[in-house]
């Protein structure tokens, strides 16, 4: 059996008054892309550093490859971090500052330039090494940041938020290129982000954090698709939440339930369900909003409770969308999509 890439256990970090972790427990996997997902304050960021080692733990453990490292230095452990602002020397060209490490470590220079010309090829800048990083553009800073993680062939890869100052076009062309590079090199890498979106495209699994405690962790899928409390349902996704008396007429049953947007269809009210298994609920059209490949509708339910749901544009245009404001609609959705959830918020 292989042994876990990172095993966090009862780790607790406290600045002063304030406790930015309060007792993480977390496996992640040999060769996994694994997202730490949290607000802004839900201490994902910290977590990232007591792994590395920027940060000394109040309490609890940190393993690396089954070693106990919790009381070695940043330089003794066998990670590396790329930052937001990727922290380039400006003085230095793209081969000198992924060589760098390298240099640090006294290989001899003509190895040390040898493996640099590499993993910018690597990256896919073969042929920028002799450029400064004011010459570069954003994503090619990012790339060499991380062809300078990459050279030295760190066990764990860790990433905070390196893509938060690309823009939208950029940002996801480059969460393509993260990905596959992951899957070719088939070390760890660990990605704090705040964005639901990276997080679900990008990882093997995910921890939802929400202020210093681990709220889920599992699978896109399960994260998505099973959110195991109400936060979870709102962050990760859009909060679609069905209160208790409104599940008891519409479900039967009580409690607060989650149904995701996408997953519910709209009616001519006196329209029924769709078949066996299948939920029906009324409301009126509180606000429709056109997105261009899809709708959003908000529906006040005479149940009690709003719902928000997303509807592709197969055949509608943005005229037609603005008269289903104030209308009375019928909602349908199969029941397996109600997903029960305590309410924690």
């Amino acid at each position: 059996m292989r042994e876990s890439a990172i095993r966090l256990r009862g780790l607790r970090k406290e600045f002063g008054r304030t406790t930015a972790v309060a007792g993480v427990d977390l496996e992640i996997a040999d060769g996994a892309f694994f997202s730490l997902l949290g607000p802004s304050g839900s201490g994902k960021t910290t977590v990232l550093r007591l792994i590395a080692g920027f940060e000394r733990p109040t309490a609890g453990t940190v393993a690396l490859g089954g070693r106990d490292v919790t009381g070695l230095a940043p330089f003794e452990r066998d990670v590396h971090t790329v930052f937001q602002d990727y922290a380039l020397f400006p003085h230095m060209t793209a081969e000198q500052n992924v060589a760098y490490a390298l240099k640090v470590r006294k290989v001899p220079k003509a190895r040390r330039l040898a493996q640099a010309r590499e993993a910018l090829a690597q990256v896919g800048l073969d042929g920028y090494g002799a450029r400064r990083p004011g010459a570069l553009s954003g994503g090619q800073r990012q790339r060499v940041a991380l062809a300078r993680a990459l050279v030295g062939r760190p066990r764990v890869l860790l990433l905070d938020e390196p893509l938060g100052a690309l823009d939208r076009e950029l940002r996801e062309r480059m969460q393509s290129e993260l990905k596959a590079l992951q899957r070719e090199v088939g070390i760890t890498f660990v990605l704090v982000t705040h964005d639901q979106t990276e997080a679900l495209a990008l990882s093997d699994r995910v921890a939802v954090l929400r202020e210093g405690r681990v709220e889920q962790a599992g699978t896109p899928a399960e994260i998505y698709e099973r959110p195991a409390t109400a936060f979870v349902a709102g962050f990760v996704g859009t909060s679609n939440l069905l209160p208790d008396a409104a599940a008891r007429r519409i479900l039967g049953t009580g409690g607060l339930h989650t149904v995701r947007p996408e997953k519910i269809r709209v009616r001519e009210e006196a329209t029924g369900a769709d078949g066996p298994g299948y939920v029906t609920a009324t409301g009126t059209v509180a606000e429709v909003v056109y997105l261009g490949d899809s709708t959003r509708f908000l529906v006040d339910l005479d149940a009690g409770g709003r719902l928000t749901v997303l509807q592709q544009n197969l055949e509608t245009s943005a005229a037609d969308v603005a008269a289903y404001r104030g209308t009375r609609v019928g909602l349908t959705w199969h029941r397996r999509h109600a997903v029960p959830v305590p309410d924690t918020r």
